[in-house]
C-alpha cells in the first residue's frame, strides 16, 4: 500500500483526521503519523508537493496542517500559498487549528504556524540575550500539554514562550 501523504510503499494504518467528518480518516505510514503528532522532520515533509492536491479531502487537510507546521521553512509557506482548497476542506483545516486551546494576551485563538509578536521584553533563560518587545516570532508551535505556552524561533533560539506576553499579528 501507498501512503497518501509520503507516498512510502509500506504498511499503512488509518489515522484520524478531527475537525471534519465523524470517522474521517487517512491512510498513512507510521513514520507520518509519529511526525504528525510529534516533531516533524522537515526533509521527510517535502512530499507534501504532490499530496496537497489528493482528491481525498481528508489527506488535503492533513498536508494544509502539516504545511502551517512547518512555515517556517520558506518551502512550506511557498507550497501553503499554492495550496487550494473547498470552503469546507477549509473550515475543516481551521476548525483543526481552533481545537488547540491556546489563546495570545487578548484572547485570539493560536494556530500553528501562526505569527506573533511579543508584547514585553522577555529574558531567555539559558541563553544571553532578551527577546524584545515586537519581535515578530513566525510559524509558532503549540505545545499540546499546556495551552499557556507556544514554541518559536528568537535570534535564531528556539524558545519557549508563555502566551500571555505574545498578540497574533
Amino acid at each position: 500500500m501507498t501512503c497518501a501523504l509520503c507516498s512510502a510503499e509500506t504498511d499503512l494504518i488509518a489515522h484520524p483526521v478531527p475537525g471534519g467528518p465523524a470517522g474521517a480518516t487517512a491512510q498513512i505510514c507510521t513514520t507520518c503519523a509519529v511526525q504528525i503528532d510529534g516533531t516533524p522532520e522537515p526533509d521527510h515533509w517535502r512530499c507534501l508537493a504532490s499530496a496537497m492536491w489528493a482528491e481525498d479531502a481528508a489527506t488535503q487537510v492533513l498536508a494544509a496542517r502539516m504545511l502551517a507546521r512547518l512555515s517556517g521553512h520558506d518551502w512550506a509557506r511557498d507550497l501553503a500559498d499554492q495550496l487550494w482548497l473547498e470552503d469546507d476542506t477549509r473550515t475543516w483545516v481551521e476548525n483543526l487549528q481552533q481545537d488547540s486551546g491556546h489563546r495570545d494576551s487578548n484572547g485570539v485563538p493560536l494556530a500553528q504556524g501562526d505569527t506573533v509578536v511579543l508584547i514585553k521584553d522577555l529574558p531567555v533563560k539559558g541563553a544571553n540575550f532578551t527577546a524584545k518587545r515586537g519581535t515578530a516570532v513566525r510559524g509558532i508551535s503549540l505545545v499540546a500539554e499546556n495551552p499557556a505556552h507556544i514554541e518559536g524561533r528568537v535570534e535564531g533560539q528556539r524558545i519557549v514562550i508563555l502566551t500571555e506576553f505574545v498578540r497574533k499579528r
